[in-house]
């Protein structure tokens, strides 16, 4: 047993630190062609609000995860220094539960805010061509003035 686990360290520290994104670049010279030829400007960068509201919620999402990792090493410490005094064995097990209903419940806002809340607006939003409704009152604008 000692040595599987010494042998699965050596692995994982070998794989640990791969580049995961090798294919990152592939298409990156066929799109900047397209977008010169299209008349973009390539060298623009987005600072839209949307942009900077999904950096702070991954900033603030990565910052939930740490404070669960230490909740969970403290309540593990508490555990184990416990020693069986069944009041701190308690309290370890109250704080383990309530960080894990945190996490969850954190995830599960962020995954309804990704995935649930862009596909209603995709469905209420497709109905409504603004384009073309903007196009025809353009075009009835010499009508009102």
């Amino acid at each position: 047993m000692k040595y599987f686990f010494l042998s699965f360290v050596i692995l994982f520290s070998f794989v640990a630190f791969v580049p995961q994104t090798l294919a990152l670049d592939l298409g990156k010279d066929i799109l900047e062609n397209a977008a010169e030829k299209g008349g973009y400007d390539k060298n623009t960068t987005d600072t839209s609000l949307s942009k900077n509201i999904g950096v702070a919620i991954n900033m603030i999402l990565s910052v939930v995860g740490v404070i669960f990792t230490v909740l969970m090493v403290y309540a593990g410490y508490t555990w184990m220094v416990a020693r069986g005094d069944e009041p701190k064995i308690d309290k370890a097990k109250k704080v383990i539960t309530a960080s894990i209903i945190g996490l969850i419940v954190t995830l599960a806002a962020y995954s309804i805010t990704n995935f649930v809340v862009p596909r209603v607006l995709n469905q209420t939003l497709s109905y409504v061509d603004i384009y073309s409704f903007s196009q025809r009152l353009i075009s009835l604008w010499p009508i009102f003035v």
